[in-house]
């Protein structure tokens, strides 16, 4: 497979309905686009599977409030070939190597267009489309949040959750910089169930007192 191309292909696979739903634990624009793809570590459960699901994933994720741009099946692999090549790089930086230039070239061609633009709505502001290049200007915008997280001090806070089944790549928040959950509630939560029980299952049974 040739470098910067998308490593994920199971539009033939019978893929779980819940397994294609979007997931917007990582606390980050860039790494929820990462997220698009599914246990990674067992099945690549690939979530933009046509270019509608793409177009979903940016009003989803908050990033257009209405109005997504109309992608072709080219815009729908660009924007594959920028998630992976994001997910490569972040994966580098978690084990402390240097990311491969070919994936930092593809990020860089993704931020090259000019990005969604900001707008005041009812004292608010939100991002619009441009007037051309719209979809190019949304994977923009989320190609230059990979860069600022990638060269800012939330680098060192990259994290991969520690639940084996989970895996999700997020950035920790946490004062102390000691997460090992994507979610307390969800990962987290289900690791102190487990712990708990596995405790309670292999304490030794309390005595009755003598004789027993």
């Amino acid at each position: 497979m040739k470098a910067g191309a998308s490593s994920v292909g199971d539009a033939g696979r019978d893929v779980p309905v819940e397994e294609l739903r979007f997931n917007f634990r990582s606390g980050r624009l860039c790494l929820a686009f990462v997220a698009t793809v599914g246990e990674r570590w067992r099945g690549s459960y690939e979530r933009l599977r046509e270019p509608a699901d793409l177009a979903r994933w940016y009003l989803e994720s908050g990033l257009l409030q209405a109005d997504p741009p109309a992608i072709s099946a080219a815009g729908l692999e660009a924007a594959r070939v920028l998630r992976e090549a994001i997910h490569r790089i972040a994966r580098a930086l978690i084990d402390g190597r240097p990311p491969a230039a070919a994936d930092e070239a593809a990020v860089n061609a993704a931020a090259a267009p000019p990005p969604l633009i900001p707008v005041l709505h009812a004292g608010t502001g939100r991002l619009t489309l441009p007037a051309t290049r719209a979809q190019q200007a949304a994977l923009s915008t989320v190609a230059r949040d990979a860069i600022d997280l990638f060269t800012n001090t939330a680098t060192d806070r990259i994290r991969e959750c520690a639940d084996p089944e989970c895996a999700l790549l997020f950035v920790d928040t946490s004062r102390p910089g000691r997460r090992r959950w994507c979610s307390s509630t969800a990962c987290g939560g289900r690791a102190r169930t487990a712990a708990y029980r596995h405790k309670h299952a292999t304490a030794p049974a309390a005595s009755d007192g003598p004789g027993s």
